[in-house]
């Protein structure tokens, strides 16, 4: 069912996948690399494996325009109230049913040295353990001719949103190697990800090593941003959707529900008007098992994050039976739509490879070309879509 090869498997680091897991990495060709497959028989809506990222860091654009997030699990920092008045842009909303905000102020803490801010003890000191010691700013951390703060400067004016990836989650590798006292470990867990920056066979140039790049010069740059670039798995974190999704296990009565339905229906047609597609504190990672999943047009299972940080869930799409090869799909709803053309041309210029899923294969006959009516298409969401991706992290 896979379309194309998953770069890296093996052990998870720090992750809840493992013994148990309902499923392994397996070889299943030179071309196509390894795959996920179930050990065992997994139902629709099951959940498959929950996985914790070797590293992770949040988008550029995203932290300055205020998405506030724990610096090293991205979980959302402010509360539900807090998140919707940010993006409606109206500091007098109230949400009805405060007690369903999971936000625990309280536990919130900062670095000392230079007062970034995590959710809780846990996480601060998991940053400082792995990386934060050499990338800690101190006084520095708002002068803009520190060099840190001048290369996050300079990727931000060349990575414009929507964004996909981060120089800083590069930066917290080297640096979570730099301060490792077992560096050939980590050296060892990074390199699993991407072994080569381009694909031999389909002589793919990774636009990630475009232009731009060119004064990148050292290879073992180059195969770290094709490795983040191949390999990076997005996250998404809401305070709000928390609240959605909690208010909606709420047992009401039929009226109540019937009000409190339509308050967050309108609240989200408000926020698209205000906020557009920005909804959620959003970042990227690598996780070990995860980046095994190859890719299909008709997946049968999806990641999600609805413990509001970069905790990866697999979740199950349809009925998946042992020894079965278990796909995600790299493209959104929106791109799984487009023509065959449309699909591997994304696939080919951020992931190297063309699919060969069964639907692209039914489709080979397809004309080359994208539609007049699709381009017209493109950006159109209706309010049931919308809602779900609001909510749906």
């Amino acid at each position: 069912m896979a379309a194309a090869a998953g770069d890296v498997c093996g052990s998870v680091a720090g992750g809840r996948a493992g013994a148990g897991a309902a499923a392994e990495a397996r070889f299943i060709s030179s071309a196509k690399g390894k795959g996920l497959f179930a050990t065992k028989n997994i139902r629709k809506g099951e959940t498959v494996f929950v996985e914790r990222p070797v590293v992770s860091s949040q988008f550029l654009w995203n932290a300055l325009y205020n998405y506030r997030a724990c610096d090293h699990c991205l979980r959302a920092l402010e509360t539900a109230e807090e998140n919707a008045q940010r993006l409606l842009g109206k500091s007098s909303l109230v949400l009805p049913h405060p007690e369903q905000c999971s936000i625990r102020k309280d536990l919130h803490q900062q670095c000392p040295r230079c007062q970034v801010t995590y959710c809780s003890a846990e996480c601060r000191q998991a940053a400082l353990e792995q990386y934060h010691q050499v990338l800690c700013l101190g006084p520095s951390r708002d002068d803009p001719t520190h060099p840190l703060n001048k290369l996050q400067e300079a990727w931000r004016n060349m990575h414009y949103p929507p964004e996909t990836s981060s120089i800083m989650l590069m930066a917290r590798m080297v640096a979570t190697i730099k301060q490792a006292k077992d560096k050939e470990w980590w050296i060892k867990a990074f390199s699993q990800f991407c072994n080569k920056t381009a694909n031999e066979e389909e002589e793919i140039v990774h636009k990630l090593l475009g232009d731009k790049f060119k004064w990148f010069t050292p290879e073992g740059f180059r195969s770290l941003f094709a490795l983040v670039g191949t390999n990076g798995q997005g996250i998404g974190t809401s305070s709000l959707s928390q609240w959605v999704h909690a208010c909606d296990a709420l047992d009401l009565p039929m009226l109540q529900r019937e009000e409190l339905d339509a308050f967050i229906d309108q609240l989200y047609k408000d926020i698209e008007k205000e906020s557009g597609e920005f909804l959620n504190c959003e970042g990227s990672g690598l996780y070990v098992l995860q980046s095994c999943c190859n890719h299909s047009c008709i997946p049968n299972a999806e990641t999600s994050f609805p413990e509001n940080n970069f905790l990866l869930h697999l979740t199950a799409l349809e009925d998946i039976k042992a020894g079965e090869e278990i796909c995600i799909s790299y493209l959104d709803c929106c791109q799984r739509e487009r023509s065959r053309h449309s699909r591997n041309k994304i696939l080919r210029e951020n992931y190297l490879f063309t699919c060969s899923c069964p639907k692209c294969l039914a489709q080979a006959d397809d004309a080359d070309v994208t539609s007049d009516e699709e381009e017209e298409g493109e950006g159109e969401t209706d309010d049931a879509e919308l809602e779900d991706e609001m909510t749906d992290v």
